[in-house]
C-alpha cells in the first residue's frame, strides 16, 4: 500500500474511558484527551476516536452537539471517527457477549449508526472523510443463515441513507465494519464475502469499509500483508484501524494464562493446532475446561498495551502491528484501543492511563515509519 501523502496523527479510542451518558463521555474526555494531544499532537487538532454509547447519542441533541464542537475547537481536539460498536454500559460490570447487542438484526443498530452518523457530519474536519465502526453482524452463536437477508436489506437502508447525507451535507461519512472473533465475520476472508453479499450500489457501497482491528486478525493467525492484499484485491477498502494487541503462548499449557480470566469482557481463544488446524473457543475459561491436546499455540482475545512485547507468562501479538502498521495509507485514522485497563493485572498499569496512552501512541507512530 502506498505511503505518499499526509500523515494522519495515531489517535486513540475513548471506548478507554469509562462513561456512557453524553455528560460522562465528554468528562472523560476533557479529562484526558488535551494532556495527550499536548504530548503526541501539539501543532494541529488531535483527531481522537469518540465513542458514543446508544443512551449518548440519544442525550446529543443539536444544542448539545453545537457546544461539544465548541469546546473540541477550544481544545485543539477533532474527531474523524466514532466507535458505534459497544451499544450499552462498557465498563465495570460483565458485558461479555452482550457487547454484540443489539445487534443488525435489530432496527436498533441501524438506527444507532445513523444517529452517530448525523453528529459526525456536523463534527468532521472539512475535507475529512467520516467513519462509524459497527458490530460484524452479530455474535454466531444464535444467529442463523436464515437471517442474514434481512440483515443485508438492514444494511443496504443505511448505506443509501449515508449517500442522501453526503448529498445533503457535503460529508462523508462510512459504515466501518470491525471482525470480531466468535462473530459472522471474524477472518478477513469472511469480511471479503461479506462485501460481496451486501451487493448494494456502487455509489452506496462507496459508504462501506473495514475497521481493521489488529488483535482481532491476528487472533486468526493471518499475515498481515496477506489480509491487505486479499481486501485491495476485492476494492475493499479499510477506513479505520484499530492498533491493539493480544496474547501469544507457545506450547499447549493454557494453564499460564488462568491470571487472564476476568468477569467483564469476553476473551476469545484460538488454538493453532501442529498440523495448522484453528480451533476456537468464545471465552479462555472454555478454553481452559476443554484441555485440548497437539497445541502448538494459543492466541486469546485480551487488549494488551501495545508497546509490551513479552510477559512472564507469554508473548504477544506485537509482532503483527509491527508488519502491518507500515502497510496502511499514511492519511488512515489509527486508533490505539488498549480498553482493558480496569481488567489488566496490576503490575500492567503502572503509571496511569493517560501516559499509557501516550506512550502506545509514540511506539505505534515509531512502529509505522520503521
Amino acid at each position: 500500500m502506498g505511503r505518499e501523502g499526509t500523515m494522519e496523527p495515531v489517535t486513540y479510542c475513548t471506548n478507554i474511558h469509562p462513561g456512557e451518558s453524553f455528560g460522562e463521555i465528554c468528562q472523560g474526555l476533557w479529562d484526558h484527551a488535551p494532556a495527550v494531544a499536548a504530548a503526541v499532537c501539539p501543532d494541529r487538532p488531535f483527531p481522537v476516536g469518540l465513542r458514543l454509547s446508544g443512551r449518548a447519542s440519544l442525550e446529543c441533541d443539536a444544542e448539545a452537539a453545537r457546544a461539544f464542537a465548541g469546546e473540541l475547537a477550544a481544545r485543539n481536539l477533532a474527531v474523524r471517527t466514532i466507535n458505534g460498536f459497544p451499544y450499552g454500559r462498557f465498563h465495570d460490570v460483565p458485558v461479555k457477549e452482550a457487547v454484540y447487542r443489539p445487534d443488525w438484526r435489530d432496527p436498533e443498530r441501524a438506527a444507532y449508526a445513523l444517529r452517530l452518523a448525523r453528529l459526525l457530519a456536523g463534527w468532521l474536519p472539512e475535507g475529512a472523510t467520516g467513519a462509524i465502526s459497527t458490530v460484524p453482524l452479530g455474535f454466531r452463536q444464535g444467529f442463523p443463515d436464515a437471517d442474514l437477508p434481512a440483515v443485508y436489506a438492514s444494511l443496504r437502508g443505511v448505506l443509501a441513507a449515508l449517500a442522501a447525507l453526503h448529498e445533503e451535507t457535503g460529508r462523508r461519512i462510512r459504515l466501518a465494519v470491525e471482525a470480531e472473533p466468535g462473530c459472522r465475520i471474524e477472518t478477513t476472508a469472511e469480511m471479503a464475502a461479506f462485501f460481496e453479499a451486501v451487493d448494494a450500489p456502487p455509489r452506496h457501497m462507496a459508504h462501506l469499509c473495514v475497521c481493521y482491528d489488529c488483535c482481532h486478525q491476528a487472533l486468526q493467525y493471518e499475515d498481515p500483508a496477506e489480509s491487505l492484499a486479499l481486501l485491495a484485491a476485492r476494492g475493499i477498502e479499510v477506513g479505520q484501524v484499530q492498533v491493539s494487541s493480544a496474547l501469544h503462548l507457545d506450547g499447549g499449557d493454557l494453564t499460564q494464562l488462568a491470571c487472564f480470566v476476568e468477569p467483564v469482557y469476553l476473551h476469545q481463544a484460538v488454538a493453532r493446532l501442529q498440523g495448522g488446524e484453528l480451533v476456537r473457543f468464545d471465552d479462555l475459561p472454555k478454553a481452559l475446561a476443554a484441555r485440548l491436546s497437539g497445541v502448538e499455540s494459543w492466541r486469546v482475545h485480551f487488549h494488551m498495551p501495545i508497546f509490551i512485547e513479552s510477559l512472564p507468562q507469554c508473548a504477544t501479538t506485537q509482532a503483527f502491528l509491527r508488519q502491518a502498521l507500515p502497510l496502511f495509507p499514511p492519511d488512515t485514522p489509527l486508533e490505539v484501543e488498549t480498553y482493558t485497563w480496569s481488567v489488566l493485572p496490576p503490575q500492567l498499569t503502572a503509571g496511569g492511563v493517560t501516559q499509557s496512552i501516550i506512550r502506545e501512541i509514540a511506539w505505534a507512530e515509531a512502529a509505522r515509519r520503521a
